[in-house]
């Protein structure tokens, strides 16, 4: 044999002998094996990746700079769509689809192939979505008093979510609102942390039910319907001074952990996949910097399987003026037990600054492997490996009718009757669908915007009826009196017309602008304007009916006398039929206050138990009426 011929045959040993090695080296890819237990496919997945594959996993980007080459290069782990941030205006189910699985292919083009995971606030329904179903705010589901549908609202927004791509809902909010003026206070189910304990069954609904067997505090999903949840904002971010957003909860540590605590027993009971860290602080330490607290107590003592995530932009706050030191920010985060920060737009800052951490020894490989260990088992859980990739399979959920009716239900539910007549017998609801003629006011009750608040397609909200596909109350109305009645429509009549023209009685629709965050703190809570004069107006020349539509109490003491019948319809969602099935007697009022009114001002903050307790509507408060017959 030649020379040539030895060399020929020793290449080909080689070749087989590194094919061989291949195909075993494939076919021991433990964690792509979903037969195996997912410990095994975590340490699996975990053996192979290298330090920047791993920091890539803790990193959670925008959607707007999340190209698919952004994704393979820097191996990141999540993606998000902040407040209002959408493919194109009023985006399609196969629209948002498309481009999730853009991102998506960008990620599985890695070496590992490890899917990302996207993020979205669905806070009251799809929110961020044109044509999704909008639900009450968690104010006025909490005025429900009913765990049972909170959960059906949670398989709902799943199933809507996920009908565009998305596997992972930056809800609920657990917060335990003990200062309506906090800008946030909608965003709480109540004052009493009882009240939103029972709440967090919407988890389950939004997650699917854990099993009877299934070990207390690992995160479950269970599959293509059904998506990882969050609650937030850990902890103590509705106990700030004065209920300014982002500030500090001034409480000793047994008042911690008897108000704002309880509701993270129960999320973690019931599988929750993620916690969002709050940006307030805790007795002056910032929370995003707590080890305490996120290590110590969160995943420690409580046994938390799942994984810590920082708010927008959250690390960076840990300083003041925030991003003042963000090296130092991103040590000390990360040390806390944060696991994946939103980081959202400069990430290469981000991952060069924990890259430098991790190799100078100042932040040690435990502490990353304990973060991407707890990212990939909420991915392996919910079977993100098996199928990452979104489809149009349930295209037809947004927005279903079905769904619709199920927020229309919410709002019937959530309403709380304040006031019905003066106690002398003559209450005014419910009101008659056969009348001569009735006047509709307020800058409310045609304004689809307004009546959904905060978090709806914007961030802030929006105005108007284009960009919410829904019922405003206004057309509610219209759709259930007597085709004999006729129903006048001014947004703020004079008194000289309400006088002139002969109304049997007046649905008046006030309350807040949209808000969200540090952008609704307010120190006076007042009625938006021209609100008051509508009532005024109305009210004093005409029997009425006063419907607010708002986040929270707000000041209406001066004004109740003027009117007959006082209802809290809260920031109902996009479904308004559900106003006028109570208005008009289809439905009896069955909601009650998740939240103390008070009457001035002056008194917060005041919750049920408080020595000073003095309110206007007490905690628990809420009028009963019984369907009308034959109205």
């Amino acid at each position: 044999m030649g020379l040539y011929s030895r060399a020929m045959k020793g290449l080909v040993v080689v070749l087989v002998l590194w094919l061989l090695v291949a195909v075993c080296d494939a076919e021991s890819m433990q964690y792509k094996d979903p037969k195996e237990a997912i410990s095994v496919r975590v340490k699996d997945l975990m053996g192979r990746m290298t330090l920047e594959e791993k920091i890539g996993q803790m990193t959670q980007i925008e959607r707007k700079v999340a190209t698919p080459d952004v994704m393979s290069k820097y191996f990141i782990g999540s993606v998000l769509s902040g407040g209002g941030s959408v493919p194109a205006p009023k985006a399609s189910a196969e629209t948002w689809v498309n481009m999730v699985n853009e991102i998506q292919k960008g990620a599985l083009s890695t070496r590992l192939g490890i899917p990302m995971i996207y993020g979205i606030d669905a806070v009251h329904g799809h929110n961020n979505v044109y044509g999704a179903t909008l639900f009450p705010h968690n104010v006025g589901l909490g005025a429900t008093r009913d765990p049972a549908l909170l959960k059906r609202i949670g398989e709902a927004t799943a199933l809507e979510v996920r009908a565009t791509g998305i596997q992972y809902a930056f809800s609920p909010c657990i917060a335990v609102c003990r200062d309506p003026r906090w800008g946030r206070c909608y965003e709480s189910f109540s004052e009493d942390h009882t009240v939103v304990q029972a709440m967090t069954e919407i988890i389950p609904g939004l997650q699917g039910d854990i099993p009877a067997s299934y070990k207390k505090g690992v995160p479950y999903v269970a599959g293509k319907t059904k998506v990882a949840a969050c609650a937030k904002h850990f902890v103590a971010d509705g106990g700030t001074v004065r209920g300014l957003d982002e500030n500090n909860t001034v409480i000793d540590y047994e008042g911690l952990l008897d108000i704002h605590m309880p509701a993270y027993y129960d999320s973690i009971s019931k599988g929750v996949a993620t916690i969002m860290v709050s940006y307030s602080s805790w007795n002056g330490l910032r929370m995003h910097a707590n080890r305490e607290l996120l290590t110590g107590f969160l995943k420690d003592r409580l046994k938390f399987r799942g994984f810590v995530i920082s708010d927008w932009q959250g690390i960076d706050r840990i300083t003041n003026p925030p991003h003042a030191n963000y090296t130092y920010s991103v040590q000390a985060g990360i040390l806390a037990g944060i696991d994946m920060v939103m980081v959202p737009e400069s990430f290469t800052e981000y991952i060069d600054a924990l890259t430098s951490l991790v190799k100078n020894n100042v932040i040690p490989m435990s502490r990353i492997d304990d973060a991407v260990m707890r990212i990939l088992r909420v991915k392996f859980t919910m079977g993100l490996f098996e199928n990452p990739m979104g489809d149009l399979s349930l295209a037809n959920q947004l927005g279903s009718k079905e769904h619709r009716e199920l927020a229309r239900e919410a709002v019937r539910k959530s309403l709380v009757l304040l006031k019905n007549g003066n106690g002398k017998g003559d209450q005014l609801l419910p009101l008659p669908k056969k009348s001569s003629k009735i006047l509709v006011a307020g800058s409310h009750a045609d304004n689809l915007g307004y009546q959904c608040g905060g978090w709806t397609i914007e961030w802030q909200g929006v105005a108007g009826n284009d960009l919410v596909v829904g019922t405003s109350i206004l057309s509610a109305v219209k759709n259930t009196v007597d085709p004999s009645t006729q129903v006048v429509y001014n947004d703020n009549p004079d008194p000289e017309f309400v006088t002139s023209s002969k109304f049997d009685y007046a649905i008046v629709v006030v309350g807040e602008h949209p808000y969200t965050e540090m952008f609704g703190d307010s120190t006076n809570l007042t009625i938006a304007e021209p609100g008051v004069s509508t009532i005024t107006n109305v009210c004093k020349m005409v029997k009425c009916v006063v419907v607010v539509i708002s986040g929270r109490p707000v000041v209406i003491e001066p004004y109740v006398n003027s009117i007959e019948a006082l209802v809290a319809a809260w920031f109902p969602g996009s479904e308004g039929q559900g106003v006028a099935d109570v208005l008009f007697g289809d439905y009896g009022f069955t909601g009650k206050l998740s939240r103390t009114w008070f009457k001035s001002v002056d008194q917060l903050p005041m919750n049920v138990g408080d020595s000073h307790y003095d309110p206007l509507f007490p905690f628990g408060f809420g009028l009963n009426t019984q369907p009308a017959k034959g109205m």
